[in-house]
């Protein structure tokens, strides 16, 4: 197994800082997996096992190995349900796989169409979009343990998946790295159009036929498009803060106070805000600090506008939260994980 030394780690994380690994391992196979153990640059307290990077901030040069899983493949089994399962190695780009699925007739991920990142990043996040979460579909995950180096599969409901949160980003986070995903999507077309213009922009591309996934697809797509930049043209790590959920009474104050706030009832009562809409609302699109900024398009992306640095970022992240603390009261939590370097 090659390891290679002081890596560029800019076109290995979308928001593209000028950072570098120490050590850095390319894995193809999953199961040569526990060979990485026994190098001499492998730390269990430091190694980071990387996907697309989409959902990661790096605070420096990376002091520890990192290990590529570029791992790929897709492997598909009628169920007696009239159902498939779908296996994707992690190492899949997320978006190709998703256009995959809707070409081979398999159904429920067309609204995750073009999220950043890989097969194996996608359970971590329980990455949703438009009235959509991977978990919803999500069969088992099939993990290496590296507390008892074993590979082991863990169901849905081990998998503990939450709003934009999962066993792998809690307790679990460090200790299971994610080798493959089974999905099981339906063979039968049945559209989730109520969340956005999802529904508006599917029609006008469907032009009178029936809508069909790919229309929604395309719709996604072209919805995503016209608000979010690309991370090959502007770095950036996709929706930078989780929407934050509140309690029915904070609501119903800020509701009065503000009755155009975009908000989403939740099953236990509490009730979804819009971070986006927040942070608008403090004046903040195009906001820079150094070279990173608040999209002038999408408040609640940030962006890599002019050579940022980790510390730019940083500083923007900071200034918008306190913004909006200060403006609504509202806690904005970041989405991507910053690592200490």
């Amino acid at each position: 197994m090659q390891v290679e030394y002081r890596v560029d780690l800019r076109p290995h994380h979308t928001f593209g800082l000028p950072v570098h690994a120490a050590a850095w391992v390319e894995l193809t196979d999953a199961a040569r997996l526990p060979e990485i153990l026994a190098l001499p640059e492998y730390d269990p307290a430091t190694v980071l096992w990387l996907g697309g990077g989409s959902n990661v901030l790096f605070g420096g040069d990376y002091a520890g190995l990192v290990v590529h899983l570029a791992h790929k493949g897709i492997a598909a089994e009628a169920r007696a349900d009239g159902r498939v399962a779908v296996t994707a190695q992690a190492g899949e780009i997320w978006h190709d796989f998703v256009q995959h699925t809707v070409a081979q007739g398999w159904y429920g991920l067309e609204n995750l169409s073009l999220i950043p990142g890989t097969v194996g990043a996608a359970p971590v996040q329980n990455i949703g979009a438009y009235g959509v979460e991977v978990g919803e579909y999500i069969a088992s995950v099939y993990c290496f343990d590296v507390d008892t180096q074993q590979f082991v599969t863990l169901d849905a409901a081990a998998c503990r998946f939450a709003y934009r949160d999962s066993l792998f980003k809690q307790e679990g986070r460090g200790r299971y790295v994610i080798c493959a995903v089974t999905f099981v999507l339906d063979t039968v077309f049945a559209p989730r159009l109520a969340y956005g213009d999802v529904a508006a922009v599917a029609a006008e591309i469907a032009a009178g036929r029936a809508i069909g996934a790919a229309d929604v697809a395309a719709a996604v797509c072209r919805i995503r498009q016209s608000k979010l930049p690309d991370p090959k043209v502007l770095g950036n790590a996709g929706s930078f803060f989780k929407n934050p959920v509140v309690d029915a009474e904070t609501a119903a104050a800020l509701l009065a106070q503000h009755p155009t706030l975009p908000h989403y009832p939740q099953a236990d009562g509490r009730v979804k805000l819009a971070a986006g809409w927040l942070i608008d609302q403090c004046g903040l699109k195009g906001f820079a600090v150094g070279g990173a900024a608040v999209h002038d398009k999408q408040a609640l992306v940030l962006v890599n506008r002019d050579h940022a640095s980790a510390a730019d970022v940083r500083a923007l992240a900071q200034t918008v939260q306190a913004r909006v603390a200060e403006g609504f009261g509202v806690a904005l939590e970041p989405e991507p994980v910053w690592l200490a370097c």
